[in-house]
């Protein structure tokens, strides 16, 4: 008699879901993944995780349902294990979702690195967090500088940002802007990718990482690993370097996966020490020393930047930050809240009164949000109330604080600024004495 196949959900976001999916459960003979759940990312639920890309056993696809019918699935399905696969979750929210699993009858999964992590044939640097918001992506843009200093081509894989068709999607690169309008590609997914373009640096993202891996290794000398939220690099690094905020001292140790981020780091950067209290870089730097004694700890600031501070002074200034900043990283303000305040705006104008649609319903699911916009678009409908929000608020000038001009996307009725901030190391040890020691060039 044939042993019994475990049947599973995995619980996911549109990323990580897909990928432990991929390496683990796919062609594996002792398991069969029933369905997807889906959650923190709005519309990728009411899909199917298409036959293609799930292999031989599953000739339907997968479907996705909403992370609410959890439960639900549990008992009608007879699952016995729920693999809980998306990141920037309190621990406490961790155990929370845990125990309605294990009181629903199934067995509750959290997958380590072995089991997940993909070996690549070219030197891999990994750049994740402790927290969504914490400066990964300039941190990223600054060691991709600093190895084409040294003569490496480099090629950044990026996190998973899969919210469209997902077979047309199962292997993406962008090495221009068109690149970007052909995939269609969401303001979160150009908030990640125009930076690196714009320098020059080919990107890659996706769904199948494997293939993903196995291409970028064919045209480059290094792969950057481009971590999303604070989850775990997808890719066996070489070298494992992770971004903390002193602006959420103690999150380093309570959000889920950033403290195993953290704990298997080998070089730490405290960011943002200009601007955070000397007590909360105290706090991180005392974490550090606990979870990680071994790693190496580099400070750096995020200094910022505008086109003409002189044309925010005594303006009423609408703020429009980094979406997953704000949502996922529980943060009420960014760069362009900090740029706003010391460049002399009169007022910082409150959106929430001429909130529209999808932007009401991110307000009402992230009560952290402050007085400014997130910057939400996953799909051309936000981006329409987005674009609806801006132009209905009373403000003279918008600062807009993520890495995109939003300008080339929206329709604005009034003048706008970008802020831009890079990534600053300050004293020793620094970056580039450690990428040194292993990558001094070819």
């Amino acid at each position: 008699m044939a042993s019994h196949r475990q049947r599973v959900i995995i619980m996911g976001a549109a990323g990580r879901d897909f990928h432990n999916f991929n390496v683990y459960f796919r062609n594996n003979p002792d398991y069969v993944v029933v369905a997807f759940t889906a959650t923190q990312i709005p519309n990728i639920e009411g899909r199917v995780y298409p036959a293609e890309l799930a292999g031989e056993g599953y000739p339907q696809g997968i479907p996705i349902y909403p992370e609410d019918q959890l439960v639900d699935l549990i008992r009608a399905e007879n699952i016995d294990q729920a693999v809980f696969a998306y990141s920037d979750v309190s621990h406490e929210y961790v155990m929370h979702k845990a125990s309605l699993v294990l009181a629903s009858g199934a067995d509750f999964r959290l997958m380590g690195l072995h089991t997940t992590q993909l070996e690549a044939r070219k030197p891999v640097i990994s750049i994740c967090a402790a927290r969504t918001g914490s400066g990964k992506s300039q941190t990223s843009r600054y060691i991709a500088g600093l190895l084409r200093e040294r003569g490496y081509r480099v090629a950044a894989v990026r996190h998973p940002m899969p919210y469209g068709d997902l077979a047309k999607q199962a292997v993406q690169r962008f090495e221009t802007y068109e690149d970007l309008d052909r995939y269609n590609c969401t303001i979160e997914e150009r908030e990640e990718y125009e930076p690196h373009l714009a320098r020059g640096i080919i990107v890659y993202a996706g769904v199948d990482y494997e293939r993903i891996l196995r291409q970028a290794e064919e045209e480059v000398d290094v792969i950057l690993w481009d971590g999303g939220n604070n989850d775990l690099p997808f890719f066996k690094p070489d070298l494992h370097i992770v971004v903390v905020d002193p602006h959420r001292p103690g999150h380093e140790r309570s959000y889920y996966p950033g403290e195993t981020n953290v704990i298997a780091a080998d070089v730490i950067i405290i960011n943002k020490v200009d601007t955070a209290d000397r007590q909360g870089i105290m706090t991180v730097r005392e974490n550090l020393r606990l979870l990680n004694p071994d790693a190496v700890v580099i400070e750096a600031a995020s200094p910022i930047f505008v086109e003409d501070p002189r044309a925010i002074r005594g303006k009423r200034v609408l703020v429009v930050e980094d979406g997953p900043t704000l949502t996922h990283g529980e943060m009420a303000y960014g760069a362009g809240w900090v740029a706003a305040r010391r460049f002399g705006a009169a007022e910082i104008v409150d959106p929430r009164p001429y909130a529209v649609g999808s932007i009401v319903e991110a307000y009402a699911k992230y009560p952290t949000t402050g007085d400014v916009l997130p910057a939400m678009g996953y799909s051309e409908a936000q981006m329409r109330e987005l674009e609806e929000t801006i132009n209905a608020a009373q403000a003279d000038l918008v600062l807009i604080g993520t890495p995109i001009d939003l300008g080339r996307l929206l329709k604005l009725n009034k003048p706008a600024q970008r802020v831009r901030y890079e990534l600053q190391v300050i004293g020793q040890p620094n970056l580039k004495e450690v990428l040194d020691e292993g990558f001094g060039g070819k």
